[in-house]
């Protein structure tokens, strides 16, 4: 399983993580602010006090918070099937 090892937040509503198996990179969370519960990153210093728990969720309040999972995809352009084995369709010759 991978993990969030180390993550900060960057300028413009990015934020930098490290993964457990080496990737890194910033991630754009800009097109989200202002928009449902995300209006709370209008104020930019919400936006950067989050945590990250047990290196698979960062956290930002009791109502916003992100997977690990979902910005590694966006990180790396990996599909759900990429990452989770279980996710692929076996062809089965009946």
């Amino acid at each position: 399983m991978i993990k969030i090892i180390s993550a900060k937040a960057c300028a413009d509503y990015k934020i930098w993580i490290q993964y457990s198996d080496g990737v890194e990179d910033e991630v754009d969370l800009s097109h989200l602010v202002g928009k449902g519960i995300f209006s709370a990153w209008k104020d930019a210093s919400v936006f950067q006090n989050f945590q990250v728990e047990n290196g698979r969720v960062i956290i930002w309040t009791d109502e916003i918070d992100l997977c690990a999972d979902s910005l590694y995809l966006e990180i790396t352009g990996k599909t759900p099937e990429d990452i989770f084995s279980i996710l692929k369709m076996e062809n089965v010759n009946a």
